[in-house]
């Protein structure tokens, strides 16, 4: 990649556009940022402008405080230095999006995080033509496929069911952002009580205050019924399941919900009694379908297994590359917090 022939180049601050002067998900602070999503790895403090999907603005400014933030509509189009910027749906969690960007003719996409399967949480991924596309390969690995929400709930409520009808809390260490409303979306809210911990609680109000319908959930502290917190079901961050806070649920099972859990022995490495294989990312037949309806016949591949997905796409007659990154995978998008919450 060199600025004379590429729209965007990496820069020790993160991926830059010489042309418009701006970088996309920074990791150190720059003049101005173009957010894909507010997960930690991507949404950082310090940056002197932030432009973003309209519907990110809640979460962004429940995660980062005060921010100078341009929140912009999907497909609505700006112009900065004669680059034309739009942000389009990514299907990831609520408010991420893809960025546009056209200069002298040539139109290059940012994925950001993304998946192509349902999710009520979010708009859904968008594909968006261009020449050259930057993807995500979080899961870029044949084995990583994901099963349809219904037999993934099917499962969830099943397990939760099973635990209430002999007094045991159901605990799900799952991320606090995009993953825990993902559950909420879901799970049978008839089988017991949904508790979430003080970190998952502002998030899911910017949820709803964006027209997202979630399940009810309540506090700990809002529960004096500790036999009613014995059958309840329990939204945590990971951080959480090791802390104090677990137990004023007394006797409770554990299962941690991600894409991870596809691989044997994770659940296990991890000291959880269950896994469930839900992902935010898209899974390997997920990408190829991206990939192939941008129509790009240039891609470059960054975070997560990289190698694998440049060699495919190779094979495929693309031309790929691979761009390292700050970007983490789906065990880092968040920064969850250490200290006990409600």
């Amino acid at each position: 990649m060199t600025e004379r022939e590429d729209l965007l180049v990496p820069r020790p601050e993160g991926l830059y556009c010489p042309a418009g002067d701006f970088h996309i998900d920074p990791w150190r602070p720059v003049a101005r940022a173009v957010i894909t999503h507010a997960h930690g790895d991507h949404a950082r403090q310090g940056h002197g402008h932030y432009l973003a999907a309209a519907p990110s603005e809640g979460v962004l400014r429940a995660r980062l405080g005060e921010i100078d933030l341009m929140a912009l509509a999907y497909g609505e189009r700006i112009q900065h230095h004669g680059v034309t910027v739009s942000l389009h749906p990514a299907g990831h969690v609520l408010g991420s999006a893809q960025v546009r960007i056209e200069h002298g003719g040539r139109i290059w996409v940012v994925s950001g995080d993304y998946k192509v399967a349902p999710d009520p949480t979010c708009e859904p991924f968008e594909p968006v033509r261009c020449d050259v596309f930057i993807t995500e390969s979080t899961f870029g690995l044949p084995i990583y496929r994901w099963a349809p929400d219904a037999e993934l709930f099917a499962e969830i409520n099943g397990w939760w069911a099973q635990n209430a009808a002999v007094g045991r809390a159901s605990v799900i260490a799952c991320y606090s952002f995009g993953k825990a409303q993902r559950i909420l979306s879901g799970v049978d809210p008839s089988i017991g009580a949904i508790v979430v911990h003080g970190a998952v609680q502002p998030l899911n109000r910017a949820y709803r205050d964006a027209g997202v319908a979630l399940r009810e959930t309540r506090l700990v502290t809002e529960i004096a019924d500790r036999a009613e917190l014995r059958r309840a079901l329990v939204l945590c961050p990971p951080s959480a399941t090791a802390s104090t806070w677990l137990r004023r649920f007394g006797d409770s099972r554990v299962a941690f919900a991600s894409g991870w859990m596809q691989l044997r022995g994770a659940r296990r490495r991890g000291g959880y009694d269950r896994g469930f294989v839900l992902s935010d990312h898209a899974d390997w037949p997920g990408l190829q379908q991206a990939i192939a309806a941008t129509g790009a016949p240039r891609v470059i591949v960054t975070h997560g297994n990289t190698a694998p997905l440049v060699r495919h796409l190779c094979e495929q007659g693309l031309q790929a590359q691979a761009l390292a990154t700050e970007w983490g995978d789906e065990r880092l998008e968040n920064e969850e917090p250490t200290v006990e919450g409600p």
